[in-house]
């Protein structure tokens, strides 16, 4: 059985008739606790699987952290009450962390709930520079990578997926998660973690399986990434940070069809 699926015994009904007790897969859901030197500093609820990958980009798309080199070691320690990350700091980095420690409650729904004050929502995002340039035509048949990664939510129907296309349209890597923030930062940790001996990782394109939130365009703008892909559609707010930082972003893409909200220059 996959990892972060279990079984359990159901009673389904169909045409609203009740039918006999059988087996059932779902997805686990456990609560990951990120420590910080020691220090607890987030709990988001998640799928027990490439949380090392996890703790690298949340760390990045939080600003804990501004490269790889800023953490030591990542260790996964599992407990009867949920999941441990514990992530060694470099000392500047912790020093910074401990200044501006916030105390969050992550959510599947909003990576943002339990943040303190608004202007620590909206954090600063560098202007994109416009180096690539798409062909709609090569991503028609993309929303196949979406499924390839999905091995929990292919049975469970439970998970969210991101996944990384190179500028062809052709899948390189992906993650899967009960979050949709959770699936991102996954994807965005394994790049920067793929980034120093694999170039090929510098340019590319994001695809999610979700809405394009606010925070997923400050995700996915804030590690230079140019192109945003969204299963479903764009928020306010998420549209007026793309055009700001000129992220590309599309929403309901369907491959051969799509809704543009920002940054048309860089699609042929």
């Amino acid at each position: 059985m996959a990892i972060g699926i279990e079984s359990i015994l159901v009673q389904k009904f169909k045409n609203c008739e009740l039918q006999n007790t059988q087996t059932d897969v779902i997805a686990i859901e456990k609560p990951v606790a990120l420590i910080y030197n020691g220090i607890s500093h987030v709990v988001m609820m998640a799928t027990p699987k490439d949380l090392h990958y996890f703790a690298m980009g949340f760390s990045l798309t939080e600003n804990i952290i501004q490269s790889v080199n800023d953490i030591y070691g990542i260790d996964i320690i599992d407990t009867p009450k949920g999941i441990e990350v514990q992530i060694e700091l470099s000392s500047r980095r912790f020093s910074e962390l401990k200044e501006k420690r916030r105390n969050l409650t992550g959510r599947t729904g909003c990576g943002i709930c339990g943040t303190e004050q608004i202007e620590q929502v909206c954090q600063v995002i560098p202007t994109l520079p416009r180096i690539n340039q798409i062909k709609l035509a090569d991503f028609s048949g993309s929303l196949n990578s979406l499924l390839q990664v999905q091995q929990v939510g292919q049975q469970t129907g439970c998970t969210h997926a991101a996944v990384w296309l190179d500028l062809k349209g052709q899948f390189m890597a992906g993650f899967e998660d009960i979050g949709r923030h959770v699936a991102l930062d996954k994807l965005l940790g394994f790049r920067a973690m793929q980034l120093p001996n694999n170039p090929n990782y510098q340019h590319g394109v994001v695809l999610v399986s979700s809405r394009a939130s606010y925070e997923m365009v400050q995700k996915t703008a804030k590690c230079g990434v140019e192109f945003l892909l969204a299963v479903s559609a764009a928020t306010s707010m998420a549209v007026d940070l793309a055009k700001q930082c000129h992220l590309t972003l599309l929403g309901f893409f369907r491959g051969d069809k799509g809704v543009i909200y920002s940054g048309d220059d860089r699609l042929a």
